[in-house]
């Protein structure tokens, strides 16, 4: 579900998103540090976090990340299928993976971020994460840089999507991502300073289907 502390003001809603608050709050999630506080404003997704105080060690985070698909997938009708072994760019914009800090393994928990791009409506914004379920449906493994290599490189059997959004959003977006049943988050961004990416924290929790089945009290907060 997406909440917000409050409805974007007529000003905000009338401005554009501007290519820098894109690329502030991407770079923003790519830490760890950006990537646990993004969690936090979803509860159930804050929960299944391994160590809360270790991030880095909890947390893998894959920018506009790679997949290697195992069978051949069609993302349309009229487009020539992916063939097995190819190597493809998920739609997303952030790749989370659980890890446990303890014994170096994935969890199998998986989050893919996806944050409203400029000029992006309602359709385009959903059908990037329909994309992205076709494409980890049939087996996948993750192209992971080097200093993961201990880790297994299998994706997991279901990924969890979450939706970034900004004041300057659409009222519609929001209203679609209710109806759809999907949680969104709302960040606020001071537009005259692209270095500074204030979270505003969210008074709401939605749960996802599928997430009942994640006991984290086995993962133990470090």
């Amino acid at each position: 579900m997406a909440h917000t502390l409050g409805p974007p003001s007529s000003n905000n809603r009338a401005m554009a998103i501007k290519p820098i608050q894109y690329e502030s709050l991407l770079s923003t999630c790519t830490d760890h540090v950006g990537a646990l506080e993004l969690l936090k404003r979803h509860r159930p997704y804050m929960e299944v976090v391994p160590s809360l105080r270790r991030p880095q060690e909890s947390i893998v985070t894959l920018p506009l990340p790679n997949i290697r698909v195992r069978d051949s997938v069609h993302l349309n009708p009229h487009s020539p299928a992916v063939e097995p072994g190819s190597v493809v760019t998920l739609p997303c914009d952030v790749g989370l993976l659980m890890c446990d800090p303890e014994w170096k393994i994935k969890t199998g928990v998986e989050i893919f971020v996806f944050i409203h791009r400029p000029q992006e409506d309602f359709s385009s914004l959903l059908l990037r994460w329909r994309h992205t379920q076709i494409l980890t449906d049939r087996g996948y493994e993750w192209l992971l840089p080097q200093r993961y290599h201990h880790l297994l490189s299998d994706g997991s059997d279901t990924g969890y999507p979450l939706f970034v959004l900004f004041p300057e959003t659409p009222e519609r977006i929001l209203k679609g991502m209710n109806g759809a049943g999907l949680p969104a988050i709302v960040f606020p961004f001071d537009a005259e300073d692209g270095d500074r990416l204030a979270v505003e924290d969210s008074l709401g929790i939605g749960d996802l289907p599928g997430l009942d089945d994640i006991d984290s009290r086995l993962l133990e907060d470090g």
